[in-house]
This record gives C-alpha cells, sequence and structure tokens, in this order.
C-alpha cells in the first residue's frame, strides 16, 4: 500500500474514534518514503541501523522556502547543513523515530554522530545510522521501525524490500509487520484515552501503528 494512502486510512480510523471533535494535529501532515539497513557484525550482533528517508514534494518545497537564504531555488553546502543541524535537533528529544525492541523490551539506540541532508529531484532526503547502546544480540524476536510519536510524519516503507538485512543469519526469520489501523486501536481501545489524541507526543502508544521488520531467531545449535 502506498505511504500517502496507507497513512489516510490511519487518520480516517482515528477520526472514527474520536468522532467529529478530533484535533487536527493527530493527522499526518508531513510524509515520507523510508529505507531501513540493518548492518551486523561478524558475530551476528547488530552493528548499526542506516536510515534513509525521502520526504514528499510539499514538505521539501517548504524546506527549500524556509532554508535557502540567497534565494537562488536551491540548497547549497552551507544551505543543507543549516537543514541538518535544525533536523538532528529536533528529532534527538524523539530518539531519531526509532523503534527497537528485543523479545518487547525496548532496546536504546545512541545517538547518531551527524545526520545528512540532502535535496535530490525536488525532494529532501535524510540519511543517518546509529548503533545499539548495548550489544544486541540476534536470538529472539528483534523488532526495528520508525515512528513518529507526535503524529505529525508518516514515515513508511512502500515496499518490504525497503527494510532489509545484511547477511541475515540463517537461523533468523524475516518478516515486515504492518498493522491494519483498525485492529491495532482495537486492540489497544482500553489505552487509548481522550490524553493521547489531545498530546500524542505525552504517550508511547504511537508505535503501535508502525511498520516494522521482526526478525526471529532461534539459537544456533
Amino acid at each position: 500500500m502506498h505511504l500517502t494512502k496507507r497513512a489516510a486510512i490511519l487518520a480516517s480510523a482515528l477520526a472514527m474514534v474520536l468522532g467529529s471533535s478530533a484535533p487536527v494535529r493527530v493527522h499526518p501532515h508531513v510524509f515520507a518514503e523510508a529505507r531501513l539497513d540493518v548492518m551486523l557484525n561478524p558475530d551476528k550482533t547488530v552493528k548499526s541501523l542506516r536510515h534513509l528517508w525521502r520526504f514528499d514534494d510539499l514538505f521539501s518545497s517548504t524546506v527549500l522556502m524556509e532554508f535557502d537564504k540567497n534565494a537562488d531555488l536551491k540548497l547549497d553546502d552551507a544551505e543543507l547543513q543549516d537543514v541538518s543541524n535544525t533536523v538532528y535537533a529536533s528529532l534527538a528529544e524523539y530518539d531519531y523515530f526509532q523503534l527497537v525492541t528485543a523479545d518487547g523490551k525496548d532496546v536504546s539506540m545512541k545517538p547518531p554522530p551527524t545526520l545528512i541532508a540532502n535535496y535530490e529531484a525536488d525532494q529532501l532526503i535524510i540519511l543517518f545510522e546509529s548503533e545499539p547502546k548495548e550489544p544486541l544480540k540476534l536470538t529472539g524476536k528483534v523488532d526495528f521501525g520508525v515512528y513518529d510519536p507526535t503524529f505529525y510524519t508518516a514515515i513508511d516503507f512502500v515496499e518490504d524490500e525497503n527494510m532489509a538485512v545484511n547477511d541475515l543469519p540463517s537461523t533468523c526469520k524475516r518478516s515486515v509487520i504492518r498493522p491494519d489501523p483498525d485492529e491495532a486501536i482495537a486492540q489497544n481501545q482500553s489505552n487509548l484515552t481522550d490524553a493521547f489524541f489531545n498530546d500524542p507526543s505525552g504517550t508511547d502508544l504511537s508505535k503501535i501503528f508502525a511498520t516494522r521488520l521482526e526478525l526471529d531467531c532461534q539459537a544456533e545449535g
């Protein structure tokens, strides 16, 4: 399902729960198509996550207008660095939108040492790489995803192949989980309070809608 269509379904599902009083800010305003590459060490622990986000034309043009200081309708190196610094600082309090769990428990990630912004074919592209704070072994169920806890940005993976693992061990099975918005809301109805919809950033529940790469790994015998 294409990103914008899936985001629209999510917004519609939320509106059905809330009724006509749903605040506008729970609907995504910015859309990005993503790629995630899980890089492994020789011992099959997770080395890093490599992220690439390609933003929609409307948001990208807004960035161009805001950061094109010399008004030449392009972003030079200095202007792109300003974009990088702004995005880097903005994402810091949200752990760079990363979702990583091992057997259902959150895995802490180091902040990326740097973030790169490019502007190609009228689209803003963001790239960064981050590492687990502690060694992360591929045992049991390990999940990786990207989500904005404020619901302002919809970041999704158009193709399952856009969530990849380099040299996936034979002891692991890979699957891409795309939660159905209606089912996710129904399963978590008791936790979706008015406070969540009035201020999604005050909760961690928006992760229930995130597309996830799930690795189900058995111990080597």
